[in-house]
């Protein structure tokens, strides 16, 4: 019962090989396949298309291009009617948020005497104008949008108020190292 397959294959191949195919296989296939498939369709032209697709392109690239530079403002509008800063640049936020995060550190970390207190109350006075300024650059940029120079400036402000924050603390630290030694020595 049990046959080999390669044997059984084998005797199929010389039967079909010596047999061959009967003549006019092949025409009688082709032509059956042709009238199976479906007609080739005309092939419509598309270049009008593509011309009015270009001519289109090329009217609201003129259009945008007339809006932008005829306009006032080289600000478009949405940036223009922006209410917040993060609105504007959720970047410049970051940046923002770092510096005003370093600033009250720094400020939750200062411990002055009665001493120093006036030292203290001159730079708090300084910070307090650099707040209000920082708030004017702030408003600045909303309303006219976003430029370089405001940018800088508003950093520079962030900065800056850092900075005499740092000095702050220095002056505080000298002041409270030579009470200290005063105290020692007297």
């Amino acid at each position: 019962m049990a046959q080999d397959l390669r044997k059984l294959f084998e005797n199929e191949r010389q039967l079909i090989s010596n047999q061959g195919m009967p003549e006019g296989h092949e025409a009688r296939f082709v032509e059956k396949l042709d009238s199976s498939l479906p007609m080739a369709r005309k092939r419509y032209s598309y270049s009008f298309f593509r011309i009015a697709a270009g001519f289109l392109l090329l009217v609201s690239l003129g259009y945008l291009g007339f809006r932008f530079f005829s306009s006032d403002s080289p600000v478009p509008q949405e940036v223009s009617s922006a209410k917040t800063l993060e609105e504007i640049s959720p970047e410049l936020k970051k940046v923002e948020d770092y510096y005003l995060a370093s600033i009250n550190h720094e400020l939750s970390k200062l411990r002055y005497t009665s001493e120093s207190k006036e030292l203290f109350d001159g730079y708090v006075k300084r910070l307090d104008e650099l707040s209000s300024e920082y708030e004017r650059l702030s408003k600045e940029l909303i309303q006219s949008g976003p430029n370089e120079q405001t940018v800088s400036a508003l950093i520079d402000n962030l900065k800056m108020r850092l900075e005499l924050l740092y000095r702050l603390k220095e002056k505080l630290n000298e002041l409270n190292i030579d009470v200290s030694i005063e105290d020692h020595q007297g």
